[in-house]
């Protein structure tokens, strides 16, 4: 077997055609799927600024990988060399939240299983993780901690204000303290009953304490 006839193999020649209804329907159905992978990345999302350009990234990206995968499956000759071209490729964009990894692959994965032809697998797979992730990461607890920054004038008015925190919180623990002539500033960790917090507003009025502030902690803790 020379070299030419390996070139002329029918290995080489396996090509098969796409019609183009398969083609709008394969993209028509990426693009809805990833709407709804956008819609659950907006009402899921907790971070500190929102990015419109992400979201839209996620519903590029399962277009874009349902036509590479369709074209990969279309021609074993052009799959040999997107292997060899996406093999090359770097990105270097830092993901801000662990929670973004999911929803690239989750766009990756729509694109992968509705090229394939696996509709049922795509649509129905889709909607239990949009399911899945809107209880679990829309789920709010009492019990979240907050961090509170208490000034006072001296032990004795930490004291009362650390045993009235006790009364008024489910849990209340010190995380530090700083002490100097005069003033002394600790930071609480706490655990409110319900989300009524117009008890910082009595303890801020307490004798010897200078101000009180809450600040919601939303990190990872424990217990």
């Amino acid at each position: 077997m020379t070299f030419n006839d390996i070139f002329k193999s029918s290995f080489l020649e396996n090509v098969t055609s796409i019609s183009v209804l398969d083609m709008v329907l394969a993209l028509v159905l990426a693009f809805g799927l990833g709407m709804f992978i956008f819609f659950v990345y907006k009402k899921t999302y907790q971070g500190v600024m929102y990015s419109s350009s992400f979201g839209v990234t996620l519903i590029a990206l399962t277009m874009i990988t349902t036509l590479v995968i369709l074209a990969v499956t279309s021609n074993v000759v052009l799959s040999l060399g997107m292997v060899g071209a996406l093999s090359i490729v770097r990105f270097r964009t830092a993901i801000k939240e662990p929670l973004d990894i999911a929803f690239l692959f989750w766009s990756i994965a729509v694109g992968i299983v509705l090229a394939a032809g696996f509709i049922p697998l795509a649509v129905i797979g889709s909607v239990i993780i949009g399911i899945i992730l809107l209880v679990f990461v829309n789920r709010k607890s009492h019990c979240n901690p907050y961090i509170l920054v208490l000034q006072c004038d001296g032990s004795e008015s930490e004291k009362n204000a650390k045993a009235f925190l006790e009364k008024n919180s489910q849990r209340c623990s010190v995380k530090s303290k700083s002490a100097r002539k005069g003033a002394v500033e600790v930071n609480f960790e706490i655990r409110l009953k319900d989300d009524n917090t117009d008890f910082i507003n009595k303890l801020a009025d307490m004798q010897g304490v200078n101000s009180a502030v809450l600040v919601s902690y939303n990190g990872e803790y424990m217990g």
